[in-house]
């Protein structure tokens, strides 16, 4: 045995021993008398297989109707960005979340992996992007293969070609009745283009000297909901001067230049009523004929690269890759349960890694799992479960990736009633004003101890919102607006002869 191996062997002991009494090692310790119950509906597995290989699997059980899958952005941009399995799990666990058609809820993280592949250079993700019902990424036109759905019924299927018609993808002004063909959603736009931004993107419309943004306030993300349906919002701010536009956590930016500056100028005014119209055509692997799954409010989907299982039939796959040993990320279900399996590899005393083949036949001989996509797998391959990285990623350490899937856990809204829309508050001590109600969404800017604000009213009801273990506010700084944690502020009550601070 070479010293390295000896080393990774001995830490790996090691590590089982310093873990034994946390949950997660015990769920390790469990494999040979079965799964370990971590969180309601979720259950662990360790399997120690001939090679040697490790496979670790979490799976959800699909009758738990609070327990969901929901994608994790690195950074909590599209734009471009990496981050661990880890950073995104902490990123999301906590947050509020969309789930019921509204946000307000908040998500308890229970299991994390990676998800698509991506480009290194740029950290953009390969493929469409799904997220808390937002369609944040196109998926790719005609390409035979797009992602993993989970709908907002609960409902799964594997996603297969796909392309977006011209004229579904639709702004309708509900007080004229006009309509607008969207383009594409958070990409750049190019001239006589309109796109659409929504919080995904980034902190800002990134924005230069040209064109005009429309900024949106929505009743619920902006999902993929066929015309004549939409999901419908308030214009609240037309900006033709140069520079870019925040984008708040409940709002999306149209943006456009070249001749479409001119018609956004036309077509809306402030205050008026819109909706938005997203549609995805899908067809079966082939692009040839309609395939029957709808991706009708779709609450969180990634893409992968090869459907390896489907229908409860291992599948044809001819990439190089497939065909050699690595570590594998997947995802795979049938009607009861739906499982995130990570596969070890690159070390020959430890855990070989495994073909796609063999992944299918794992997934279907041991899992009883009747469908199956690969996700990004090699020095990608992680798992995080409630806290901790239990496989043994192939580099040694986290590797950086752009995006995953997660089993959450959708805990109800809490809201504190501390303060009121019109309440004049002050704020204890430097504090950051963010975009969303949580530390998870960016930072707007920061306002200075004693800098005095007023309470605004949340078109959503979110006001006082938990999230991110502290409860949130709207508040309006002299023109500065955002969500402030509850914590750094107090109300200003005016007496007869002074005014004073409440804590």
């Amino acid at each position: 045995m070479d010293t390295r191996t000896l080393t990774r062997s001995v830490l790996f002991s090691l590590c089982l021993l310093a873990l034994a009494f946390g949950p997660a090692a015990q769920a390790a310790q469990s494999a040979s008398s079965g799964w370990e119950h971590i969180a309601a509906g979720v259950d662990f597995q360790m399997f120690w297989l001939p090679g040697p290989n490790r496979a670790y699997v979490a799976r959800i059980d699909r009758e738990q109707s609070d327990t969901i899958l929901e994608s994790s952005i690195a950074q909590g941009r599209l734009s471009g960005g990496l981050e661990t399995v880890s950073g995104m799990a902490e990123r999301y666990d906590g947050a509020i979340n969309a789930w019921g058609d509204t946000w307000g809820a908040r998500n308890r993280v229970v299991v994390a992996i990676n998800g698509s592949f991506y480009d290194p250079d740029t950290g953009i993700a390969h493929g469409g992007v799904i997220h808390s019902g937002w369609y944040s990424k196109w998926f790719d036109e005609l390409s035979g293969i797009s992602g993993l759905s989970w709908k907002e019924d609960n409902s799964v299927f594997l996603g297969q070609c796909v392309y977006h018609r011209p004229g579904k993808q639709v702004l309708t002004n509900l007080t004229t009745g006009d309509r607008m063909d969207i383009d594409g959603i958070n990409t750049r736009p190019r001239r006589d283009q309109l796109i659409l931004l929504t919080p995904q993107f980034d902190r800002d419309s990134k924005r230069g000297t040209k064109g005009v943004d429309v900024l949106v306030e929505l009743t619920r993300p902006a999902t993929l909901m066929p015309y004549p349906h939409m999901v419908t919002g308030i214009v609240r701010e037309i900006r033709i001067a140069p520079g870019s536009t925040p984008i708040p956590f409940d709002h999306v930016v149209l943006s456009g230049w070249g001749n479409t500056d001119d018609q956004l100028v036309q077509f809306l005014t402030e205050g008026d009523a819109v909706g938005l119209s997203l549609e995805i055509t899908h067809l079966d692997q082939d692009c040839k004929y309609p395939a029957p799954e709808e991706w009708t409010k779709s609450y969180a989907s990634i893409a992968g690269n090869i459907i390896f299982l489907y229908e409860d039939e291992i599948q044809k796959f001819e990439q190089r890759g497939a065909l050699l040993l690595h570590p594998r990320t997947a995802i795979c279900y049938n009607q009861d349960y739906l499982y995130f399996v990570v596969v070890d590899g690159r070390d020959n005393a430890y855990s070989i890694g495994m073909t796609v083949l063999e992944l299918a036949h794992f997934c279907q001989e041991e899992l009883h799992a009747t469908e199956g996509i690969n996700l990004d797998g090699g020095g990608s391959s992680t798992m995080w479960v409630n806290g901790e990285v239990v496989n043994q990623p192939s580099d040694g350490h986290e590797r950086t990736v752009a995006n995953g899937m997660m089993m959450v856990i959708v805990e109800p809204m809490e809201k504190s009633s501390k303060f009121s829309p019109g309440t004049q508050v002050t704020a204890l001590y430097p504090t950051n004003v963010h975009l969303g109600p949580g530390t998870n969404f960016p930072s707007l800017t920061s306002v200075d101890t004693n800098t005095q604000g007023t309470v605004l009213h949340q078109w959503n009801r979110l006001n006082g919102v938990l999230a991110k273990s502290t409860h949130w506010w709207k508040v309006d700084f002299a023109g500065t607006i955002g969500w402030v944690d509850e914590a750094a502020l107090s109300a200003i009550v005016d007496t007869p002869a002074t005014s004073s601070i409440l804590p």
